[in-house]
Order: C-alpha cells, then structure tokens, then sequence
C-alpha cells in the first residue's frame, strides 16, 4: 500500500496504480487527458468540456455541485479527483465512502505544479508532468518579460449575474489578475463576493468572464452606465480559472488581451 497527502494535507492510501478514475472537476479532466491518462476515466462531470468528445465517451456522473452517488458506484473507481471551490465537503465525504478522494486546492502556480506533480506521481506518469511543467513555466517566463515595463491598471472581474458577483482576494483568478499587471478594484474582499451596481469612475478595465455566467456583448452596454471609464472586455474565463494543462495556452491568450486593450 502506498499512502500520498493531497493538497488539504489528507493522507490517500492506494493499493496501486489506479486505473479507474472519476474526476469531479472539469480543468482536472482536461489535465488528465494531456497527461495521457484518458483511458483510466471512467466519470466525469456534465461541464467537464475538454476535450470536447470526453462526454460522450465517459459516464456523465452529475456537475460539480451535485452528484449521482449510484452512478459512481456502478464505475467502481480507484480514485475520485475533487476540488475545494468546485466541490462541496458533502460531495467529498460521500465519495469517500466509495473509495479513495483526492482534493486540490490551487492559488498559485505553485499549487498548480504540485498537484500536477501529485497527479504523476499517484498515476504513475511523472515524465509526461515533468514536459508539461516545463513547458507552463516557459510560457510564463516569456510572458514575464512581456508584461514587465506594462502599466498597471484597476480592473473589475465579473463572474455572475443577478446577483452580480466578481472574482476578489483569495482566488486564483485574482492571482493571475496581479500578474496581468491587473490591479483588482475589489481585492479587499474576499473569494466571490456579490455587489450593488454603483457608478465606478476609477475603474481602467471591466473583465466580463465566459463561466460561470457566460456574458455576452450586449452586457457591455448595461454595465458602461456604472463605470463610465472602463473599457470593457469580454474574456475567456477558461484562461483565467482553469489550473491545469490550460496554463500552457494562458499566457498566450494574456499577452493578446493585454495588447488589444
């Protein structure tokens, strides 16, 4: 038996390798697959989206936030991959009642690459994470340079509606914000708090995310009247919230958004 510490510091005890997984957060599905491990899932979650076939080749087990603990059972999984935000602590404990639960917990790039590196170690693939780090950490050194001698400029970070809500303190999307050189207006809140519309005139950037609320063009214009200033810009929340083999794509797609605004 092999005994490993997931990012909450729960120790995992695995009798081996495991071969059937279940992933309950859709950036971790797509990690999975680049570290060529498609074939060990057997569930993943309705908003697992990339790669786009996996749906309709994996058993759709429920969302993030609700499962259907039957159908998890029937897979017979080794492992069930969970995330603090994405999952709740029911969902996790259930889980853990049908076999071992590993849960990340990501802020930083640092925590991205040591759940990548947990991952290959635990499945067994550590020279397909040792490529894929190598080439996340050689986007974000080119992208270093980039952004370097940019201005700083105050931004907002909606990720709802109705309520309005935006990304704060204490979320991933605020750290790679700070590293846009994005000052974020409300980073003196925390996680994803909801707000009351005001008008805003200090704001530089309003950032209309795609997920979870998928804004569109026409919101623009409802929220100019709040932040006469801003301009504002619909980007790929994808880029700015998704911890896993997506960071090879995100400094990429920063370096574009920062020279188009």
């Amino acid at each position: 038996m092999t005994q490993f510490n997931d990012q909450l510091d729960r120790t995992i005890s695995l009798n081996q390798v495991p071969k059937r997984i279940i992933s309950l957060v859709p950036s971790q599905t797509e990690l999975l697959c680049d570290l060529g491990l498609e074939a060990s899932i057997v569930g993943v979650t309705k908003f697992c989206v990339h790669p786009l076939h996996i749906k309709s080749k994996k058993t759709i087990v429920g969302g993030t936030k609700q499962v259907h603990l039957e159908k998890i059972k029937v897979l017979n999984p080794d492992i069930i991959l969970c995330n603090k935000e994405e999952n709740t602590k029911e969902i996790v404990e259930l889980c853990e009642t049908i076999c071992p639960v590993h849960v990340s917990d990501i802020f930083t790039l640092a925590d991205s690459y040591q759940l990548i590196e947990q991952y290959g170690i635990m499945f067994n693939v550590e020279e397909s994470v040792s490529s894929l780090i190598n080439r996340i950490k050689s986007e974000y050194e080119n992208f270093k340079g980039f952004i370097l001698d940019k201005p700083k400029l105050r931004v907002a970070y909606f990720i709802w509606k109705k309520p309005w809500m935006v990304a704060a303190n204490n979320t991933f999307i605020n750290y790679l914000l700070a590293l846009n050189h994005f000052e974020n207006y409300y980073k003196k809140d925390t996680r994803y708090p909801e707000i009351e519309l005001k008008i805003n005139e200090g704001i530089d950037i309003v950032l209309l995310s795609s997920e979870p609320y998928p804004f569109k063009e026409g919101h623009k214009k409802e929220l100019k009247t709040f932040y006469p200033n801003a301009k504002l810009v619909l980007v790929d929340g994808e880029m700015f919230s998704w911890y896993g083999s997506r960071l090879t794509k995100a400094f990429k797609y920063f370096k574009q958004l920062r020279l188009n605004l």
